[in-house]
């Protein structure tokens, strides 16, 4: 620890009453590291810092801690139980880094049931491994825990983290040998969508479980709390917060699940309703933008399995014209697009959706024989009717308004729309900023187009002082001073609530 930051430190300690409150430990940065309670702050708080004390630590998350304790700050209260609800109050405020590390120790248990499995077991573990996975818990009372597995695998017929199924050469699967058969009382040779159902009926039953012992758990802190057994009421709250959090995880965790469903629906009937190979797994939408001709834009988005990734989104200004032609923007764009992708041997979308009717779709296949490229599966979406129009000779598609593929498809056209609009906005906004250059007298294209080169932006130059203008422009400290008088005089700024 750096001599002036431990002198800070004991100097603190030393002022420190010998009274309840609450203790932040603070990095170099400011940033609130740690919130704890205490009976009496002086004690508790220089226990941290006692010669040697750092080295007899069992916990390496505390150890670790201490060494980037830069500050501290603390908070006196009338009493231990003011002490306890402060400290809760300020953990959930701030969020703590370590306070949360804490929680999240490798004291109590968790239940992890994997998806990515082929049969998804309940296994017990004490840290969390991955998003992929669905957690229970933590629990505090380990032997009733394991009773409750113990319950569920004899009601629900399910596998737990020591189970060893065997496949059978038909593809199903026999969970247990005959022995335990007899013991549980399920049905033992099962295909994995049955043993899933099985799974799904589990989760229900624990996500009810856990929601039983956090009222428990409620009861069980306010009965310590009253005691004054505060230490016990402390590790309960942060048992209770582990499980709440836990519990609106699940919650996210089934949507997304709910989600991926659909999603995966979605994908089969575009598959089935559009004859490709396969599901779309990778979509890419055009959409063209403009006011009457003018700030022509076109954006492309793209959907991985069924969800925007929008890192692969790209936005184009059109180059080839000017002017208000919407099919040769269309080729240009996908031109554009997919002869970078053939030239840096990238793989091509599956599916390829231009929004627009038979125009566009033909102005985009223009495209892929003018580049000299084999067109991947496309389609237009014509927004009247939102029929689907294909290059070839086949009739054009009509799907029911809540087809799961058509809603798909929708969402993709109207995230393009939705990416077009936006550029074509930021354009027209930027346009209208730096056109008040065009306003002032003895201003001329050169020094224009030399003033924006060196300060980007019309803020960035109205933020500039006379030298700075000067020197960037060339045009002199008189002519500088006027300009930075006129950029100022015709700026109005932004009203409130208008």
């Amino acid at each position: 620890m750096p001599a002036d930051r431990a002198v800070n430190l004991k100097e603190k300690v030393r002022a420190l009453p010998d009274r309840p409150g609450v203790y932040l430990m603070k990095d170099r940065l400011g940033r609130i590291i740690y919130v704890g309670k205490a009976k009496s702050l002086k004690k508790r708080v220089s226990s941290y810092f006692q010669r040697g004390r750092t080295r007899t630590i069992a916990q390496p998350k505390v150890r670790a801690m201490i060494d980037i304790i830069h500050d501290l700050e603390t908070i006196e209260v009338k009493s231990e139980p003011e002490a306890l609800l402060l400290e809760g109050r300020l953990i959930k405020q701030w969020k703590p880094r370590y306070n949360t590390d804490f929680t999240d120790d490798k004291r109590f248990l968790l239940v992890r049931v994997d998806f990515a499995q082929e049969l998804p077991r309940f296994a017990l573990t004490r840290i969390r491994k991955d998003t992929r996975s669905r957690y229970f818990g933590p629990f505090a009372h380990s032997g009733l825990l394991r009773k409750t597995l113990a319950q569920m695998r004899r009601q629900f017929g399910v596998l737990l983290g020591d189970s060893t199924p065997q496949k059978l050469p038909d593809g199903r699967w026999q969970l247990y040998d005959d022995v335990r058969q007899e013991i549980y009382g399920q049905e033992n040779i099962i295909t994995v969508e049955a043993y899933r159902q099985r799974v799904e009926a589990a989760c229900e039953f624990l996500d009810g479980k856990s929601r039983e012992w956090l009222e428990t758990l409620r009861t069980e802190m306010q009965t310590a709390a009253e005691k004054l057994n505060f230490e016990k009421a402390a590790e309960l709250r942060d048992v209770i917060a582990a499980l709440e959090g836990t519990l609106k995880r699940a919650r996210r965790f089934e949507r997304d699940r709910t989600m991926l469903r659909v999603d995966n629906e979605a994908l089969a009937a575009l598959q089935t309703e559009l004859k490709l190979a396969a599901p779309p797994a990778h979509m890419e939408c055009f959409d063209i933008s403009h006011i009457s001709g003018t700030f022509v834009v076109a954006s492309m988005v793209h959907f991985t399995d069924g969800k925007p990734d929008k890192d692969q989104y790209r936005r184009f200004r059109i180059k080839s014209f000017i002017g208000n032609d919407d099919f040769r923007a269309m080729e240009e764009v996908v031109g554009r697009r997919y002869r970078h992708l053939a030239e840096e041997n990238k793989p091509m979308p599956d599916l390829i959706v231009i929004d627009g009717g038979r125009g566009q779709i033909a102005a985009a296949l223009k495209a892929f024989i003018a580049i000299g490229v084999e067109p991947p599966a496309l389609i237009g979406l014509a927004k009247k009717h939102e029929t689907i129009i294909f290059p070839d000779e086949r009739d054009p598609l009509n799907l029911g308004i809540n087809h799961p593929g058509l809603n798909l498809l929708q969402r993709l056209r109207d995230e393009a729309h939705r990416f077009a609009n936006t550029y074509n906005a930021d354009l027209r906004s930027k346009k209208i900023r730096e056109s008040v250059l065009d306003d002032i007298p003895g201003l001329g294209p050169k020094r224009r187009a030399a003033l924006l080169a060196h300060f980007g932006s019309i803020d960035r130059l109205r933020a500039a002082g006379i030298t700075e203008i000067a020197e960037a422009g060339g045009i002199g400290p008189r002519f500088a001073a006027e300009l930075h008088r006129l950029l100022h005089a015709n700026h109005e700024p932004a009203a409130e609530n208008r």
